[in-house]
């Protein structure tokens, strides 16, 4: 019979054995605090011997607060330098800009002053003699263009204390040969009117036949009478 027993506390069918606890909850909280708070305080304690171990100082914050304060620093004086840059920038583009100006206008200066040259060299070859005291054509000049085509410049002058108002006519006169033969041409619509005081400067135009050769050209300029008051002719 307690052999039968004792096999059956060892067999599958052995009744249920149930383990009470020893230590009541409260304690065991405690317990498990005590241990989380000793794991807490070692990784603490390893966290601050590590950073000893790398280098890092207990200021850290004080010292990333400065960095930060020098990197503001560098970005500003880095934006001024760029704007300094920029500014040297466009004020060299706009040196440039007025040398380009002021080379156009020095080349347009140059120009006008040959021309100028050349007008002073035209009014002092028709300058008239002193001692005179009367109208005359100075410096009447022709040059052929293209064919059946002339140009013609001249300048009418006034000497004398008293210069009035002078009115009257100029008329030119084209001469030369058509064919072997003698030809002239006056002046295309007649004499044109012609008022000046001390000078005019006259220059035009003259169109002829093509086959014409012309030799000289004549310049007549007259009163409101008609008498001739003064004439020039010029070879070509």
């Amino acid at each position: 019979m307690r052999w039968k027993l004792f096999r059956r506390r060892l067999s599958v069918s052995a009744p249920r054995v149930i383990v009470t606890r020893h230590l009541p909850w409260p304690l065991r909280w405690a317990v498990i605090a005590l241990v989380f708070g000793f794991s807490a305080s070692i990784g603490l304690w390893a966290f601050e011997f590590g950073k000893d171990i790398a280098g890092l100082s207990r200021d850290a914050k004080d010292e990333l607060v400065r960095l930060r304060v020098e990197v503001l620093q560098l970005r500003d004086e880095r934006d001024k330098s760029q704007a300094v840059a920029n500014t040297s920038e466009s004020l060299l583009t706009a040196e440039r800009a007025t040398q380009q100006r002021l080379a156009q206008q020095l080349k347009q200066l140059e120009a006008e002053n040959l021309a100028l040259k050349g007008d002073l060299g035209f009014f002092e070859r028709m300058f008239p003699p002193s001692g005179t005291d009367r109208l005359a054509v100075r410096a009447l000049q022709a040059e052929p263009g293209s064919p059946g085509h002339l140009r013609y410049q001249m300048l009418l002058m006034q000497n004398g204390k008293a210069r009035r108002e002078f009115s009257g006519r100029y008329e030119l006169t084209l001469a030369g040969t058509v064919d072997g033969q003698p030809w002239s041409q006056p002046m295309p619509g007649g004499a044109k009117p012609l008022q000046m005081k001390q000078y005019a400067r006259i220059e035009g135009s003259l169109e002829y036949p093509r086959q014409a050769v012309v030799k000289t050209l004549e310049v007549k300029v007259m009163d409101t009478t008609g008498s001739v008051r003064a004439t020039q002719t010029v070879q070509l």
